[in-house]
C-alpha cells in the first residue's frame, strides 16, 4: 500500500498542469523562445519595486489589513474610476494572495461540494481545477470556431445550466482563445444568470488588452447594483508582476466579513511591502501598461501574419488577451506537438490539451514579449510547420 494512498482523493485528482509539464521539460535550455505561460519579458518596473523596497525599509512587515491596506483598497477604487467609469467605494475591493486565490475564495463562497459552476471552453486550467479541488463538478461549454474566430453559443450556454448549477465562470477577453465578449454577449449572459438565479464570477484580467482599442467590454457596463457577480482579478499582467502574487476580487459591500474570514483561513492577508508595491502600480503604471499593450498588439500582428502566411494555421488575430490559439494541419496531438515544437524550434508553446474541451488540436502561443523576439519565433515556427 502507497502513503499515497491515504491521501484525500480530491487531492489526488489534482491534475498536473499540461502547460507546466512542457515547460518543465525544456526549461533552461539555450536559445529558447518561451511563448508558454502567459507573462510578459519585462521584469516588474523600477517605480514598483521601489515602493516596496521603501516599505520594506521602513519596517511594515507585520500583520495588516486582511482585507487590503485602505491606500490600496482606495488605489483599486480609483483605478477603476478612470477605466471602467464606475464610482465604486474602496469596501467594494478585497486584496488576496494572487489571481488563483481571487478565484479559489470565489469558488469557496459561492459552491457547496456537490454543486456546478458552467464555465466557456477552452480555458486557462486552473477555474475546473480550483471547483474540483473544493468538491464542486466544473461543466465546460465549448465556444464554437469557425473560420478562425470564436464565438458563444448562448443556447448551448443555458443548456448546461442544471438545478445544482451555482455560477457561471466567464473569463473575456479569454485566455486561450482571445475571444472577448460585445456588450450584448454580456447582456445575454447576464439575462440568463438572473432568471436562473446564478451567480457569476467574471474574469476580466485582459480588460486592457482589448485591440480595438480603449477596454474591452465589461461586466461593470451592463450590470445592475443587485447583480450577484465577484469580479476576480490580478496584477500579474498588467503591470508585469507575475511573481508578485497579488490580486484582488470586487465584491458587493456585504459580502466583506465573509471574504475577511476566507483569506484568514488561508494566508491570513498579503504582505504590506508587496501591496505599497501595488499601490504604485495603479497610482503611476497607466503609461506602462499603455506601452506593454502597444507591444503586445505589434507582436500579435508578428506572429499571426507569419504563421497565417504559411496558409496551414487556422486562425485570426484576437480582438483581446494575448494569446495566438493555433490550429495547425497535421497536428492532431498537441501535447505531442508542443514537445516536438520544442525539441526542433526552441519555441515553447503550450498544447491545447491543457484547456480542456475543444482545445485538443490548439496550440497557444503568449505574444507579449519583444517584437523582434516574436518575429524569431514566427519563423521558427513557420519552418517547422512548412516542414510537415
Amino acid at each position: 500500500m502507497s502513503i499515497l494512498d491515504s491521501l484525500s482523493p480530491r487531492a489526488l485528482a489534482a491534475p498536473e498542469s499540461g502547460i507546466v509539464e512542457v515547460v518543465n521539460y525544456a526549461r533552461g535550455r539555450d536559445g529558447l523562445l518561451p511563448l508558454w505561460v502567459g507573462e510578459g519579458d519585462l521584469p516588474t518596473p523600477d517605480f514598483i519595486n521601489h515602493a516596496a523596497m521603501a516599505s520594506l525599509n521602513a519596517g511594515e512587515t507585520f500583520y495588516t489589513w486582511q482585507r487590503g491596506i485602505p491606500e490600496l483598497r482606495q488605489a483599486l477604487a480609483d483605478y477603476y474610476g478612470r477605466h471602467f467609469g464606475t464610482s465604486l467605494p474602496m469596501e467594494y475591493f478585497y486584496v488576496v494572495g494572487s489571481g488563483m486565490q481571487a478565484i479559489q475564495l470565489s469558488v469557496q463562497a459561492i459552491t457547496s461540494p456537490g454543486d456546478e459552476m458552467v464555465y466557456l471552453s477552452p480555458a486557462w486550467p486552473n477555474i475546473a481545477a480550483a471547483l474540483e479541488i473544493a468538491g464542486a463538478r466544473s461543466v465546460p461549454v465549448p465556444l464554437q470556431f469557425e473560420h478562425g474566430k470564436w464565438s458563444l453559443d448562448l443556447g448551448r450556454l443555458e443548456a448546461a445550466i442544471t438545478p445544482k448549477t451555482k455560477g457561471l465562470f466567464i473569463n473575456t477577453p479569454s485566455n486561450p482563445t482571445g475571444w472577448t465578449a460585445t456588450h450584448q454577449n454580456l447582456r445575454d449572459i447576464l439575462a440568463l444568470a438572473r432568471k436562473h438565479d446564478l451567480w457569476i464570477m467574471a474574469d476580466e484580467i485582459y480588460a486592457l488588452y482589448y485591440y480595438a482599442g480603449g477596454r474591452a467590454p465589461s461586466f461593470l457596463d451592463v450590470k445592475e447594483a443587485d447583480d450577484k457577480i465577484l469580479f476576480v482579478n490580478s496584477f500579474s499582467k498588467n503591470w508585469s508582476m507575475t511573481g508578485w502574487r497579488v490580486g484582488w476580487i470586487v465584491a458587493p459591500a456585504e459580502l466583506g466579513q465573509v471574504i475577511e474570514n476566507l483569506v484568514q483561513y488561508s494566508t491570513s492577508g498579503v504582505a504590506q511591502f508587496m501591496q505599497k508595491g501595488a499601490v504604485a502600480a495603479l497610482n503611476e503604471g497607466d503609461d506602462f501598461v499603455r506601452s506593454n499593450v502597444a507591444k503586445a498588439a505589434r507582436s500579435r500582428d508578428i506572429l499571426c501574419d507569419a504563421l497565417i502566411a504559411t496558409n496551414r494555421v487556422h486562425t485570426l488575430k484576437p480582438d483581446g488577451a494575448l494569446y495566438s490559439f493555433l490550429k495547425i494541419d497535421g497536428v492532431t496531438d498537441s501535447r505531442k506537438a508542443a514537445l516536438d515544437i520544442v525539441d526542433k524550434t526552441g519555441v515553447g508553446l503550450a498544447p491545447g490539451t491543457a484547456f480542456g474541451k475543444g482545445g485538443e488540436l490548439f496550440m497557444r502561443a503568449c505574444f507579449l514579449r519583444d517584437p523582434a523576439q516574436v518575429a524569431d519565433a514566427a519563423e521558427r515556427l513557420s519552418r517547422y510547420i512548412l516542414g510537415l
